[in-house]
């Protein structure tokens, strides 16, 4: 049993750096540019299966609305019994239909059409969010029929397999009197196969039963969802998806990406609160009822994307199940706390708010308020919420600007140091005398040498935890912002507007802030600075551009109130001489 909650695994093995680790470096390697220059500056997919042709009969689907106002058409089963045997034992019996037909069921939330062959879900609608085509979201990958065998809710069989397959058998349905449930069942005379649907009328929830049995012996099997969940219009969107399952006590589900599947399809067995797949934003699991236990399987399916221009790419797929009879209460729906909270505060858990969380939590909750109370657009929310962060660490920063100023006064104090012991080699025992004398220097004149960074440090939990904000909270999701469709996502222009005015500000800050070197050609270098962050920003989502673009014009700000209100006193004069040579 794989327990590890909190973890992202590849094909290989091994973990994965997720994006926090990756923009941290990044950080970090700007960070030695920044500080340490000025005293080192001298002038493939897996095999695409076989397609298996459906028969040309189908019927079109009828109208969900007259599949509401009426119960669907009793359908004949065309139950053949075998010639009577020698014997007197009555011959077995098959249930199966004559045709294959399409249902709908729609509730406030949902709108899924099921089809009789196979007992599968053709489409799953959730009728009051939008793909990023603006289109009602389908979290069903509709090209996945074209190369996979099986549609969501297909079954499939480990160990003992029936003669005939029923994710090909056409099912006699029959719909609840509500118009909230439907009921399968196929029987060839030796295996019977039974699913049912039970939908709630204002919930993201329903209740799903499974049973296989094959001459009275029942047979073991899972419950797939295969070829790709989610919004399939977003970038990278078959990377972004994930199966999952969760232990009873872990902080976090432990997480499958489509990689972990690429050398064949993957299993995870044990006692797990619930599991099945996700995108960043959506979420279909299962919730046992009973004991918990259930088995896990990944899957990598070649299929081509949703969205208009894909080509074939490994899209997640997931079984869960793996007992005779599966009952599972479903959730299917959107990421959203509140909602999962009501629905089961293990739900919760689907949200991964990342090493930040203590920040990311309070600040989503922050913007909530703000969007929900009195702003009623989350880009205004972001700006105001940077605004007040700043407005705390204010008097940090202050304190930063003002070494600064007297770093910029004791330069020439510093450069006559290094002249004192630049004819020393770097291993000379004396070079730690300039360094004892540079140090010196500053606790006279009262200097933090690494003042000017802090700043910088805190507000990296912060630029963390609005990525997270941005990234897993589905009420960011499709937020706009004057020209920006969705703060979630970079933005759509040819030209990125927010990324290019970041790089522009980076610039005017860069400039205002008193130079910690004298050296021009330092100072070039440092000017790269601005570019290297506008490139990274540049492909990150608008939100997050946003709250840094907003924090460098209130430094831009602060900087130009400093500049003016403290003036830079007159350096004081030192007198020193080289360093003789041994």
């Amino acid at each position: 049993m794989d327990s590890n909650s909190g973890k992202k695994e590849n094909g290989s093995g091994k973990k994965e750096l997720t994006m926090e680790a990756r923009l941290m470096i990044a950080f970090g390697l700007m960070a030695v540019v920044l500080f340490v220059t000025p005293y080192l500056y001298k002038p493939a997919p897996p095999p695409t299966p076989a397609k298996k042709q459906e028969p040309s009969a189908q019927t079109q689907t009828p109208d969900p609305k007259a599949a509401q106002a009426t119960p669907a058409p009793a359908q004949t089963p065309a139950v053949k019994p075998a010639a009577k045997p020698k014997d007197g034992n009555a011959a077995p019996v098959t249930i199966q239909a004559d045709k294959i037909e399409q249902y709908t069921i729609e509730t406030k939330v949902y709108k899924v059409v099921f089809s009789n062959r196979g007992a599968v879900v053709k489409s799953w609608v959730l009728t009051k969010y939008k793909d990023h085509h603006d289109k009602p979201l389908d979290l069903v990958n509709p090209k996945s029929f074209e190369k996979t065998d099986n549609g969501p809710f297909s079954l499939t069989f480990k160990a003992v397999k029936p003669a005939t397959d029923p994710n090909w058998a056409n099912f006699v349905d029959k719909l609840s009197d509500d118009k909230l449930g439907i009921n399968f069942e196929f029987s060839d005379g030796a295996t019977t196969t039974r699913k049912t649907f039970k939908f709630h009328p204002d919930s993201y929830t329903a209740d799903v039963t499974t049973e296989v049995t094959m001459n009275g012996v029942a047979l073991p099997h899972s419950i797939e969802w295969r070829g790709g969940f989610g919004d399939s219009t977003i970038v990278n969107a078959q990377i972004a998806r994930h199966t999952l399952f969760h232990v009873s006590g872990d902080q976090n589900p432990t997480v499958k990406d489509v990689k972990a599947a690429k050398d064949g399809p993957t299993s995870n067995s044990g006692s797990y609160s619930f599991a099945g797949l996700e995108d960043p934003y959506f979420a279909a699991v299962f919730l046992p009822k009973g004991n918990g236990s259930m088995e896990v399987t990944t899957f990598a399916d070649t299929v081509i994307g949703a969205d208009q221009g894909q080509g074939e790419e490994p899209h997640i797929g997931v079984a869960v199940g793996g007992d005779a009879q599966n009952h599972y209460a479903l959730f299917v729906g959107p990421k959203d706390l509140d909602l999962m909270k009501q629905i089961n505060p293990k739900l919760e858990q689907l949200v991964d708010w990342g090493w930040f969380g203590f920040i990311a939590k309070p600040l989503f909750a922050a913007l909530n308020w703000l969007n929900d109370k009195y702003i009623h657009n989350y880009g205004w929310a972001i700006i105001l919420l940077t605004l007040v962060i700043n407005i705390v660490l204010m008097p940090l920063k202050f304190s930063s600007m003002k070494s600064a100023k007297k770093m910029q006064t004791l330069q020439p104090q510093i450069a006559a140091i290094n002249a004192k012991y630049k004819e020393l080699p770097m291993r000379d025992p004396r070079q730690a005398d300039k360094n004892a004398e540079v140090m010196e220097l500053y606790k006279k004149h009262g200097v933090n040498p690494v003042g000017g960074c802090l700043p910088m440090i805190l507000q990296l939990p912060f630029f963390f935890a609005f990525y997270k904000v941005l990234t897993v909270s589905v009420e960011m999701r499709g937020a706009p912002w004057l020209w920006v469709a969705d703060l979630s996502q970079p933005e759509t222009l040819s030209l990125r507007v927010l990324p290019v005015l970041l790089i522009v500000t980076q610039f005017i800050s860069q400039k205002m802030t008193p130079a910690a070197g004298a050296d021009p050609s330092q100072q070039k270098i440092m000017m790269i600075m601005p570019l290297a962050m506008g490139f990274m920003f540049y492909y990150q989502s608008a939100g997050l551009v946003l709250y840094w673009l907003t924090g460098n014009l209130v430094a831009i700000a602060q900087q130009w109130f400093t500049n003016r209100s403290m003036s830079t006193p007159a350096p004081a004069v030192i007198n020193v001489k080289p360093a003789k040579k041994k």
